[in-house]
């Protein structure tokens, strides 16, 4: 077990301070993240025989991070996913945006919150406390908006993470993490076997550039079912224009939650190591995404090659494009009012 040197990541961006942190439990998992974007950078977590590993993807430096894949483990803000033509009506009035996804914004733009250096309000071996202060007309968005992240490890081998955010004026909010998970570790192979059970009816389907066609379809007799446990690589490369259209799974599940209402709504797990993740959330949806972009030429931590559908990522969040869809779920937030939304992602090896 490898951990990425701490010295690696102490540096000066735009004036702040950037560190490595560290959470322990009792049992010897280890979580590292950099207040960089609020990105996870390792998670240590054992396989069925003890033997410890690192799970997700990741850089040794942070000037990799800088300047390479700036989602891997990141908060993403002010808006995850797609938002078509980079446009949207709110009060009246229209706000562009930045179009760094085709024709379209991702992530919240081009200086986002994963590539934001976050304030750190408290750390423990427990607990991570961020915050950052989005100011007004950043990236397009209107309103102060004022964001904290709580990350806490258990001792049940629990990842929490907590989100909360006010702000003056009324703007949109969708915020996730993108961390890609390789339950194997290892050298990050494809995760075709990783099995997959994911509790949903309907998926929102997507156009060739991805965006919502402001439906809901029913997963039953498709690929995108997962409602029992199944191989992702099972049907990934089935001839699904659903599939076609993103090389993979970048598709966001509908849950079966009420409005704010904790559920489990998926479990990983991979045979050969043992190894097993239960997830959780309050958002009414969750991006299945397989790292279609991936290529092989980008090196990660200790030299790994990541290949394409090398890891997995299960980014709780509301719709893509809801502000252009009304018949979804509402991501405005207005002042006085306060968003709050809850994840966790609990490890286990069987």
């Amino acid at each position: 077990m490898k951990l990425p040197n701490k010295n690696n990541f102490a540096t000066i961006i735009d004036g702040k301070k950037v560190e490595l942190f560290q959470l322990e439990n009792k049992h010897g998992m280890i979580i590292q993240i950099t207040n960089y974007g609020g990105k996870i950078v390792s998670i240590f977590v054992p396989d069925r025989n003890g033997n410890f590993d690192d799970v997700v993807t990741g850089y040794d430096h942070i000037d990799e991070y800088v300047k390479g894949d700036n989602s891997f483990g990141a908060i993403i803000g002010r808006y995850g996913n797609r938002i078509a033509k980079g446009k949207f009506e709110l009060e009246g009035k229209t706000y562009m945006l930045a179009q760094n996804n085709g024709k379209n914004h991702l992530h919240g733009g081009i200086k986002n919150f994963s590539n934001t250096v976050w304030e750190v309000q408290r750390h423990d071996l427990k607990t991570l406390s961020l915050h950052y202060l989005s100011p007004d007309g950043e990236e397009g968005y209107p309103g102060n908006l004022e964001v904290k992240v709580n990350y806490t490890l258990t001792d049940k081998n629990e990842l929490i993470i907590d989100y909360q955010a006010v702000t003056d004026k009324s703007t949109l909010v969708n915020l996730t993490n993108h961390s890609y998970f390789n339950l194997a570790a290892g050298n990050f192979d494809p995760v075709y076997d990783h099995e997959l059970q994911l509790d949903a009816s309907h998926f929102v389907p997507g156009n060739s550039e991805l965006i919502p066609l402001g439906e809901l379809w029913e997963v039953a007799n498709t690929p995108m079912d997962f409602n029992h446990f199944t191989p992702i690589g099972q049907r990934i490369h089935n001839e699904y224009e659903q599939l076609q259209f993103g090389g993979g799974y970048d598709h966001t599940y509908v849950l079966r939650n009420k409005p704010g209402q904790l559920v489990k709504y998926a479990t990983v797990i991979e045979p050969k190591s043992g190894r097993s993740m239960e997830c959780w959330t309050t958002e009414p949806g969750v991006q299945l995404y397989t790292a279609n972009h991936f290529d092989g030429q980008q090196k990660g931590k200790n030299g790994i090659k990541y290949q394409r559908h090398g890891a997995l990522c299960l980014e709780t969040q509301h719709y893509p494009d809801s502000p252009n869809q009304p018949d979804f779920p509402s991501t405005v937030l207005e002042p006085g009012k306060k968003y709050t939304s809850t994840s966790i992602y609990k490890f286990g090896a069987h």
